[in-house]
């Protein structure tokens, strides 16, 4: 059976109606097996790389890279090959009268230089004359590239296209991009200007007394944190502060990263932050508080507000990264040592830098986690997430003097968190018991022993 039909953009998350893509990895007239990547799409904060479910010859692509991709409509035609069963066909295609498609010319129209590979030659590598490339060959094949290579693109006001990458299959690393700005600075390739545009303002110092406003679209991680926190302030929010000593905590972390430094193996974590304590005792804190885990949902036959308990602990740790505010999950907490909280945090935060998160690693949280107090600031007012009821932020850790029981003056470590929670449904007494267990435990440290499973 050979069937042409549109491949319709399946859905990759919650609530997202539609993505970017970022590149492709096939153009018309090429072939594809089964599982075989088609391209890479940005979703409001993750990037995912989209396969065929089947093998075949690709007819038609609906979008070039960088234009925005709508779920459930189509974005590539394939002649597919095979026995595949109809209704698998009719679950991935569009109806045969759909006549929906993007402002996108036909496979036919496409130039022959794109025939051969992603990217064409350039005029300068050529020896050719240089001539500024049509937009649309220039995003036809976008290159290849994490989203943080991408940011800095755009932070240096580089085209990445512009850019010859190094990596595997002409991928475009951090080191490209610096050594083309130093030579783009040092007038060695005077044929490229920097680009000005109110994509990217200047943001060189200027003595002009005359004010100036650039208009500049947000990123797709702004966006989402744009509605995402429209819909949090929509929550009647209350704070609750507290200090807490961390000076048993701090020894006590001291200890075991000596022996982790002397156990570690090469490419094992070798140092524990204070981080996966605190977020371990609020998970210890959330067995006897559980209405903290919990979310605000509409009954859908009575139209009445009601509470939705949850039985794992999943919990989001807000990331600072070069794309933005990230807040990827950690599941099942309740299961987890201190040890594989730190591992699995480690993990996520690289993956994050590198934009190699999933949609699984950003959704599915119970109670969110964040610790402004490694950038710096001592007390912060965290906004809850959306599905949520209760938001934990970790303010700056500092030395201060104190009195012990004999009245002598000693150092401490002390730290102040900030909860805020709902109060629709959480009032202030549960809240400050649910502190004062996570307060308990972070300053006697060795009671998590009792707690091991």
């Amino acid at each position: 059976m050979r069937a042409i039909k549109p491949v319709l953009l399946a859905d990759i998350g919650e609530g997202i109606v539609e993505c970017e893509i970022i590149q492709w990895f096939v153009e018309p007239d090429a072939r594809v097996e089964e599982f075989s990547p088609l391209c890479e799409v940005q979703s409001d904060k993750a990037s995912v790389e989209i396969t065929s479910r089947f093998a075949g010859v690709v007819k038609k692509l609906y979008y070039d890279a960088g234009e925005m991709a709508k779920v459930g409509k189509p974005f590539v035609d394939i002649d597919i090959l095979g026995d595949a069963k109809k209704e698998d066909l009719d679950a991935l295609t569009a109806p045969e009268g759909a006549s929906e498609t993007p402002n996108k010319e036909s496979s036919e129209s496409i130039p022959e230089t794109h025939k051969s590979g992603l990217v064409s030659e350039s005029p300068l590598q050529s020896g050719g004359s240089v001539s500024p490339p049509s937009s649309r060959d220039k995003n036809l094949y976008k290159s290849l590239a994490t989203p943080a290579v991408r940011h800095l693109c755009r932070e240096l006001n580089v085209e990445i296209t512009d850019v010859n990458g190094t990596g595997k299959d002409g991928r475009v690393l951090k080191e490209d991009i610096y050594k083309y700005v130093e030579s783009r600075d040092s007038g060695n390739n005077t044929a490229q200007p920097i680009r000005t545009s109110p994509e990217a303002p200047s943001t060189s110092f200027t003595t002009t007394e005359r004010q100036t406003e650039t208009t500049v679209a947000l990123t797709n991680t702004q966006q989402q944190m744009f509605k995402t926190m429209t819909r949090s302030l929509s929550i009647p929010h209350f704070l609750y502060a507290d200090e807490v000593d961390f000076s048993q905590l701090y020894e006590l972390r001291q200890r075991l990263n000596k022996v982790l430094s002397q156990s570690a193996k090469e490419g094992e974590l070798s140092k524990v932050s204070y981080l996966p304590f605190i977020i371990k005792a609020v998970s210890l804190a959330l067995y006897k508080y559980p209405m903290l885990n919990a979310r605000v949902d509409i009954d859908p036959k009575t139209s009445k507000p009601t509470l939705v308990y949850r039985s794992q602990h999943n919990i989001g740790v807000a990331m600072d990264t070069p794309i933005g505010l990230l807040v990827p999950v950690i599941k099942n907490m309740g299961a987890k040592n201190v040890l594989s909280i730190a591992n699995e945090l480690a993990d996520l935060q690289s993956r994050a830098v590198a934009g190699k998160l999933s949609v699984q690693d950003l959704t599915g949280g119970t109670i969110t986690v964040s610790n402004i107090g490694n950038i710096g600031g001592t007390y912060l007012s965290p906004v809850i997430v959306e599905k949520e009821v209760a938001i934990l932020g970790i303010g700056r850790m500092r030395t201060v003097p104190a009195f012990d029981e004999d009245d002598k003056v000693i150092k401490k470590q002390v730290c102040n968190l900030s909860w805020s929670a709902d109060h629709r449904v959480v009032d202030g007494a549960t809240m400050a018991r649910a502190a004062e267990v996570v307060r308990q435990i972070v300053e006697e440290p060795d009671s998590m022993i009792l707690h091991l499973r």
